[in-house]
């Protein structure tokens, strides 16, 4: 690890009241929920303002479109359609009661609500919003063309007499009318700037909570960053490090692993653009060019800090910590991209003297919550390149004094 230059305090807005003692313990911590009102066990962030910029109104296109079901699955099979199955929400993936209630809809002739989905530049869709629907109506008609289970209706409300049916034990003419039911479609067209893409689904709200920046990164930048994210967010190292307690409901854990690579393949310095969000875009579609022995670089750096952080930090890692308090808060997102990707940039030996120096790691890190500008940096106003700088400065200043302590 380099020498670490002088820390520079961040700027404060004008609304900021500063201490000139220590800052107290909070009695609470805000946590993101699930939609079954589950916690995730991450602390809300408050990721401040983003510094975006404008982009030409003119070029957002956004039809209303109505194909049928039958087109939908053409489209399907010939790829044109991106289910992306592991999208669905943990916490309420439809059963087989909630999938053939739908499927009875259709039957009944009862509009589904509006699918929500981007064009890219081959022209495919990327499902945002209907995943779950669209998964269940390709299950039930077609599922070989998803490599789906086939769905047999059950527990229905009316239809009754097709308990137990697939789609090629329904009358003709009811099949014929789910393959012609029309389902409103909402397409945000290819050439619609992306971030008036993310601004546009960000403001959909459909089934009680909005989804999540990292929801809506995981649909609209399709490639192999998704499964490379869930993989290291499924590994046991992250779950080890994390003591099991990220909820993947919400996929906040892939976020997580997202920001360790993100400033890893970019440092903290290069961090200038205020735009958190637009920066953790540009990660994952840099993940998705990258070729596999530098994507096997990342996982094993990624797995070594994982290993480490729990070594060094012990089952409070990337948690906030006080003197005289023994509570384990809820995992803060920035410290752990900045407790994570500090400690991957130390050497084996430095890991080493860490190690064996983790209650003064311990000790440090408890006088470094106590300063005003980095409980701060990691409490609001995140995304701010200032505050980013700031609080990974603070954490390597903190590596550089254990590790030249003479006394130890």
């Amino acid at each position: 690890m380099v020498g670490s230059a002088p820390v520079p305090e961040p700027e404060q807005s004008s609304d900021t009241t500063s201490t000139d003692h220590a800052v107290p313990p909070p009695d609470e911590v805000a946590v993101e929920f699930t939609d079954t009102g589950r916690s995730t066990g991450i602390e809300v962030e408050d990721i401040g303002e983003a510094g975006r910029m404008p982009f030409d109104p003119e070029l957002i296109e956004v039809h209303p479109r109505n194909p049928t079901v039958d087109l939908v699955i053409q489209r399907l099979k010939r790829g044109l359609i991106d289910l992306q199955p592991d999208f669905q929400r943990k916490s309420g993936i439809w059963n087989e009661r909630a999938q053939s209630r739908l499927i009875e809809s259709l039957l009944l002739r009862i509009a589904l609500p509006t699918l929500y989905v981007a064009e890219e530049d081959d022209e495919s869709w990327s499902v945002v919003d209907g995943v779950q629907r669209l998964t269940t109506i390709v299950r039930f008609v077609k599922p070989e063309a998803a490599g789906l289970e086939p769905l047999r209706l059950g527990d229905l409300e009316y239809l009754t007499q097709y308990e137990d049916s697939r789609f090629e034990d329904l009358p003709g003419r009811m099949q014929t009318r789910i393959l012609e039911t029309e389902l409103s479609v909402l397409l945000i067209r290819r050439g619609t700037p992306e971030e008036a893409r993310f601004n546009i689904f960000a403001r959909i709200n459909t089934g009680g909570q909005p989804l999540t920046r990292q929801e809506l990164r995981h649909a609209l930048i399709p490639g192999p960053a998704r499964a490379f994210l869930a993989k290291l967010a499924e590994s046991s190292f992250f779950l080890d490090a994390t003591g099991h307690s990220v909820n993947p409901a919400r996929m906040a854990e892939r976020e997580l692993c997202l920001r360790f690579l993100a400033f890893t393949m970019t440092p903290p310095e290069r961090y200038v653009t205020q735009d958190f969000d637009g920066f953790l875009r540009d990660a994952m579609h840099t993940l998705n060019g990258l070729p596999d022995d530098a994507l096997t670089d990342l996982e094993r750096r990624f797995y070594l800090a994982m290993l480490e952080c729990g070594e060094i930090f012990g089952y409070r890692a990337f948690r906030k910590q006080f003197s005289g308090v023994s509570r384990r808060y809820p995992i803060n997102k920035a410290l752990f991209e900045v407790q994570a990707v500090n400690v991957s940039m130390c050497t084996p030996e430095e890991v080493r003297i860490l190690r064996e120096r983790a209650p003064m790691v311990e000790k440090k890190f408890h006088e470094l919550m106590n300063d005003p500008f980095f409980f701060d940096s990691i409490s609001s106003g995140t995304g701010d390149a200032d505050k980013v700088n700031y609080r990974f400065q603070s954490m390597k200043e903190l590596f550089r004094e254990v590790l030249e302590n003479t006394d130890a």
